[in-house]
This record gives structure tokens, sequence and C-alpha cells, in this order.
């Protein structure tokens, strides 16, 4: 096994279906300029409220990718 560097970025993903559509979001769009995405980690969850029902989430990610 080689060794490897990693870098993060931190991105919100947003979606009024739930939680793992708002990730699935911000990693799929990070993937279009970002290559070697390897992981994620959940760093903080919000939510819009709109007559008394969640109508928005907003889930903001750290995302590990290797360096060339």
């Amino acid at each position: 096994m080689t060794n490897h560097v990693y870098k993060q970025l931190e991105l919100t993903g947003s979606s009024s279906v739930g939680i793992e559509d708002a990730i699935s979001s911000a990693i799929a769009k990070a993937h279009e300029t970002v290559r070697n995405i390897q992981w994620f980690n959940v760093t903080e969850t919000r939510g819009h409220v709109t007559d008394g029902k969640v109508a928005h989430w907003q889930v903001s990610i750290k995302v590990g990718f290797t360096l060339e």
C-alpha cells in the first residue's frame, strides 16, 4: 500500500427531500471538478421549518480527496 496525502473541502448541500439527498447532491456537484474523492464526514445538520414541518435540509460535510 502506498502512502497518500489528502486534502479536505468543506461543502454544504441542501435538499427538500432529506439529509441523504443533501449529502449526495453536494458530493455529486464536487465530483464535477474534483478528482479522487475518497470519503466524507458530516459536520453540521440544519433545517428550515415552514408551518410546523421540515421544509428544507442543509448538511455541511468535509470531503477528503487524494492529491495526485
